[in-house]
């Protein structure tokens, strides 16, 4: 792999990794029209996908490490709105890594092709923009001045109950992050098993389980980037201890031998800041514009997709 092509899909990797867009749908495309499907490097390739997530870690731990602080003093018993905040994402975590290990082989080998990764692209995209209309915008907070107030005034009340809140500059009514229930991180962790499909998006599932229980979409947007953190963790982790541990099994070069040293920490390197910038931008966009604008540009992909499939030959395995 070369230095531009591992730049590549680091900044691939990290402006879609957060976006609810499929980090997988636009690294299979990128990897294609790469050259980078060759059966003699693919393997390599898939795990080095998976491993710059890295980068993507780290984005959200620098940017929201004072909740990770939070948390921390939760566990020690000095913060009850970070044990509970930390006690949310373990509940909402764990569906999907439990369903993962039981059916990853079987992931692997059924829906890593074109088209059940198109089909959750066009699915994922209806979802979406369904989300929007009929639970989103309802909730939009009219401008200052006309019917029910200005922004940050009053509140209204939101899907999943409780008492949603209005935080001065929020474009839409709903609860905070650290308004959310036990039962509310159990239906977005129920949400996010599907996201083991390729092609749904992780972050589609838990931001729109996050609006469904009430959260206003930049604080699902939040719980979606912290949940994501054990969630890529073990995704990456995983991927890189099997990789190391077949090459030392069979004697076959692993990733960085194949790939090289170079490539893989600059697709790190390059996914943490274009992660990084994903996400603050992604937030700033959720409070003006929801999530219907994703939910059309995916059935764009799908449509891309669909077009290299029928004319370049796309190929999408394990």
């Amino acid at each position: 792999m070369n230095w531009w092509q591992a730049v590549i899909l680091g900044l691939v990797e990290g402006i879609t990794e957060y976006l609810p867009v499929s980090s997988t749908g636009h690294l299979i495309l990128t990897s294609h029209f790469l050259g980078l499907h060759r059966p003699e490097i693919k393997g390599a390739v898939n795990d080095f996908e998976v491993v710059i997530q890295g980068g993507a870690i780290l984005a959200v731990l620098g940017l929201y490490f004072p909740r990770f602080v939070a948390m921390l003093r939760g566990v020690l018993g000095q913060d009850a709105a970070g044990r509970r905040l930390l006690i949310n994402i373990i509940v909402a975590f764990i569906p999907a890594a439990a369903v993962g290990l039981l059916a990853k082989d079987w992931i692997n080998a059924n829906l890593f092709r074109a088209g059940p990764v198109i089909i959750a692209m066009i699915v994922g995209g209806v979802f979406m923009i369904a989300i929007d209309w009929y639970v989103i915008q309802p909730r939009r907070i009219p401008p200052a001045g006309g019917p029910g107030g200005g922004v940050g005034g009053g509140t209204q009340g939101g899907a999943g109950g409780g008492s949603p809140v209005v935080r001065s500059g929020a474009a839409f009514a709903g609860k905070e992050v650290t308004d959310l229930t036990v039962k509310d991180a159990a239906l977005i962790g129920l949400l996010q098993i599907f996201s083991l499909w390729p092609g749904t998006s992780r972050s589609m599932m838990t931001i729109c389980g996050g609006v469904l229980t009430g959260l206003r979409p930049a604080a699902a947007a939040e719980f979606s980037f912290l949940l994501g953190m054990p969630t890529l963790l073990a995704a990456t982790g995983y991927s890189l201890l099997k990789n190391l541990r077949t090459a030392a099994k069979t004697g076959e070069p692993n990733l960085f031998a194949t790939l090289g040293v170079l490539p893989c920490v600059l697709g790190m390197l390059v996914a943490a800041v274009s992660a990084w910038l994903a996400v603050k931008w992604l937030v700033a966009f959720l409070n003006r514009h929801g999530l219907a604008p994703f939910g059309y540009y995916r059935l764009v992909v799908g449509a891309v997709l669909i077009a290299a499939m029928m004319l370049g030959g796309l190929e999408i395995s394990k």
